[in-house]
């Protein structure tokens, strides 16, 4: 049976209103069985139209409840609002209130608390003032004990310890604090001497701590004292001369009878001298407050420990003395640092002195002479050590003069210090080796800089200013007209004033070191001549042995050091003149550097000779010979010709130098150039040589003969400079001509035409001119009078070689 559509549709609407007042009225965790029926149903999207719904619904009936509500809880709010703010006043009041009475009361109970004291303080003076007055003699003499404890004076305080405990405490009665006083007697006696070993150990302290700036004005007192003694003065004696300046003896060891020190207040061990002008008129001991050494010493003294107090002081002030001299392990690094060390000790042995000479037996001068040889000793190593590692000629310059200085303070004070002069002395050759290497750095740049050109000068002033670095005269030049040149280039000058600057230099150390003037002389010249035959010299040979050097290089070279080995006789009296010791003096060291400039002089004509030989070697390799030209030319080769050109113009640069060099140069390249031609001839690589080639051969020697013969040097007598080539003429015109026939049958006597004709080289030249090849038939093709000749060399080789083999055997 079909159900009707609209009965159906109605069931399913009462359906989901069920389940919806369900859901509605149902705890939310048994929602589930409820929410599965509409599940199993089928109209799923109808129900959730009406839950839709419903929930709209829901959603108007809330927001008309919430709009009914809402002006009453506004209204609430503000209410709340305006109780808390009245809350908040009412709490700041109550603060207020509770903090006003807080205060009131504290001022109440502060005034109470005072009331209290007061009383209590009336009763304890009340009660104080009535003891007291049974017992102020005692009280009177141990505040005066007091005071004086207080104020350093231990002495006086002795003493009155010594008058409590004999006359006011027995007179005082049987009173526990009497009891006390006597039993602390023993122990302020122990305080005294404790306070006063405290004292001296404060003194030492400071000593030891200021003990730079007493040695400072020690050496400045003995440098301003080395001053006034003038020149004369330093060469003698000066014992007592540190002293005059710098010490004046005490009026008295000894306290007063009071034992008040003028400087109590000032027991550190050093005066606060601040002002310059207060301290100039001051010793350097003066610096020093010795009062607590000597109320130390008198109140060990009284309380007879004498012994156990100089123990003591000597311990002490050795372990100071091996402090003083241990020296900062960057000292060398600067001035400053040498300076301080040499302040401490100064300082050290200052004090020292002046104790020695005030305590009466504190120190003696055994203790204080030992104490200086160690010093003394470990200095010197210390020195050593450090100025090894200089490199600096001007720091070690200050070095010795501080040394120097520093060594005339403590003679000053009556310290031998001859060890130090000598430790000087090697200083010194430290100091030649450093300005040796500093030299040698300006040599370089002067001779790396020089243009090796004669120096232009186109004025008057500048004639004078180039005279002035350098000693030359030369009349002629003076009466030429400006501009001219003189014949050296500017190294010549620079050098010299450089080697000025040298001797200046070994001056400057080699002053103060209380050495005669001859051994100053003997040094400076030792000096020098190191200089000149090591530094300069490596210079020289380095400048003419280095790549890149021209024969204009070379020549000027040589005139350069022509010129400065001249002007070693004016650096002689420079020196003279600095050292006032006469250079004639017996026994001076010479200035035999000069041979310096000897020395650089041949290296640089040898290398004249050696580069002149290069050249002619390069043009030879132009050389290119056809040996087998039936017929030689009439004109010399090219490559001679340029060579001849080349050595013309070479020469003429050789007119400044001296005769004889020039000379030496034009016949060794001569003979160069002869051996080398002859060589070019007897090459192993030339296996034929025709007639032809050997008459253009001739052609080139004759165009060398000629230039021997020009004279391109002046000073050979006659021909002499053609005997460069009379090997090779001989040889030649014995083949040109043919003179075989004279050769053989003169050969071996004096008189020989052909005497400097090698007969090996003969022959093997003549080999050359021989047919070696049997492949072609070259002289087959000869006309008769060709072969006869070719049989009439066979002939000649054969007796050429009997020859040679008769004159072996």
């Amino acid at each position: 049976v079909e159900r009707d559509p609209e009965m159906a549709s109605v069931e399913v609407a009462a359906e989901h209103e069920r389940i919806l007042r369900e859901i509605e009225s149902t705890d939310p965790n048994c929602i589930g069985p409820t929410l599965r029926s509409v599940y199993d149903g089928q109209e799923h999207g109808l129900f959730m139209e009406k839950l839709e719904g419903r929930i709209r619904n829901h959603d108007r009936e809330i927001e008309k409840m919430c709009n009914h509500h809402f002006q009453g809880f506004v209204d609430s709010i503000t209410e709340l609002l305006k109780v808390r703010g009245e809350a908040q006043k009412l709490k700041g009041q109550v603060i207020q209130t509770n903090h006003n009475l807080q205060n009131d009361g504290k001022e109440t109970l502060n005034t109470m608390d005072e009331l209290r004291q007061c009383r209590l303080q009336q009763r304890n003076i009340a009660t104080t003032v009535d003891k007291l007055t049974h017992c102020l003699p005692v009280l009177e003499m141990y505040s005066k004990l007091q005071e004086q404890m207080k104020t350093k004076r231990y002495y006086p305080a002795l003493r009155t310890l010594d008058q409590l405990e004999h006359s006011c405490l027995p007179q005082a009665g049987a009173y526990l604090f009497c009891t006390i006083m006597a039993e602390n007697i023993p122990r302020l006696r122990a305080h005294i001497r404790d306070v006063s070993m405290s004292d001296l150990k404060d003194f030492l302290e400071s000593i030891r701590k200021h003990s730079d700036k007493i040695g400072e004005k020690a050496m400045k007192q003995a440098l301003l004292q080395r001053s006034l003694d003038g020149a004369n003065t330093q060469q003698q004696q000066r014992g007592g001369g540190g002293r005059q300046g710098g010490r004046k003896e005490p009026q008295a060891t000894e306290l007063d009878g009071q034992g008040g020190s003028p400087r109590s207040e000032q027991d550190s061990g050093i005066l606060d001298v601040e002002d310059e002008e207060e301290e100039g008129g001051l010793g350097a001991h003066d610096l020093v407050d010795f009062s607590p050494v000597y109320r130390c010493l008198h109140i060990y003294t009284v309380l007879g420990a004498r012994d156990t107090f100089e123990n003591y002081y000597r311990n002490q002030r050795r372990k100071q003395a091996r402090l003083v001299l241990q020296p900062h392990s960057n000292m060398h690094e600067t001035l400053e640092g040498y300076r301080r060390y040499f302040n401490q000790i100064v300082g050290f042995f200052v004090v020292e002195d002046h104790v020695l000479h005030t305590t009466r037996g504190l120190v003696n001068r055994a203790y204080v002479e030992e104490l200086w040889e160690l010093s003394l000793s470990k200095t010197i190593a210390a020195l050593r050590t450090h100025s090894s590692y200089c490199t600096d000629p001007d720091l070690l310059l200050d070095l010795k003069n501080l040394i120097v200085l520093f060594a005339d303070t403590l003679q000053g004070y009556g310290f031998p210090v001859n060890q130090l002069f000598d430790m000087l002395l090697e200083m010194r050759d430290q100091y030649g080796e450093i300005l040796l290497k500093k030299w040698n750095t300006s040599f370089r740049q002067i001779l790396d800089l020089d243009n090796y050109s004669p120096i232009p000068v186109a004025t008057e002033e500048d004639y004078r200013r180039v005279m002035g670095q350098f000693p030359f005269q030369d009349p002629e030049l003076e009466k030429t007209a400006f501009p001219k040149k003189l014949p050296f280039s500017a190294f010549v000058p620079k050098v010299y004033c450089q080697i000025k600057e040298f001797i200046y230099a070994c001056l400057k150390f080699s002053e103060d070191l209380h050495r005669s003037s001859t051994e100053i002389d003997d040094m400076i010249r030792k000096s020098t001549n190191l200089l000149l035959t090591r530094t300069l010299s490596h210079c020289l040979q380095y400048a003419i042995k280095k790549k890149n050097v021209g024969l204009a290089e070379l020549v000027q070279i040589i005139i350069n050091t022509t010129h400065l080995e001249q002007s070693c006789h004016f650096l002689e009296e420079f020196i003279s003149n600095i050292t006032n010791v006469p250079p004639g003096t017996i026994n001076a060291t010479k200035l035999y550097g000069t041979s310096t400039f000897k020395d650089a002089r041949h290296t640089a004509e040898e290398e004249i000779y050696t580069n002149l030989n290069q050249k002619i070697d390069q043009f030879l390799q132009l050389a290119d010979y056809d040996w087998m030209v039936a017929q030689g030319g009439g004109t010399a080769s090219d490559y001679l010709s340029d060579l001849i050109a080349f050595l013309c113009s070479t020469f003429t640069v050789f007119t400044h130098l001296p005769g004889k060099v020039a000379q030496t140069a034009c016949m060794s390249a001569c003979k160069h150039l002869s051996t080398s031609l002859l060589q070019l001839l007897l090459e192993s690589d030339v296996r034929q040589v025709s007639m032809g080639a050997l008459h253009q051969f001739n052609t080139d020697v004759k165009e060398c003969e000629r230039f021997a013969r020009a004279g391109p040097v002046p000073g050979f007598q006659g021909d002499t400079l053609l005997l460069a080539f009379i090997d090779l003429r001989q040889l030649l015109d014995l083949f040109t001509q043919w003179d075989w026939s004279t050769y053989l049958a003169d050969y071996g006597r004096p008189t020989c035409k052909y005497l400097r004709v090698n007969p090996h080289t003969a022959l093997a030249l003549l080999e050359k001119m021989k047919d070696t090849s049997r492949k072609n038939n070259m002289f087959a093709q000869f006309r008769k009078n060709e072969r006869d000749k070719q049989k009439l060399i066979d002939t000649v080789v054969k007796q050429l070689r009997n020859l040679i083999a008769t004159h072996q055997s």
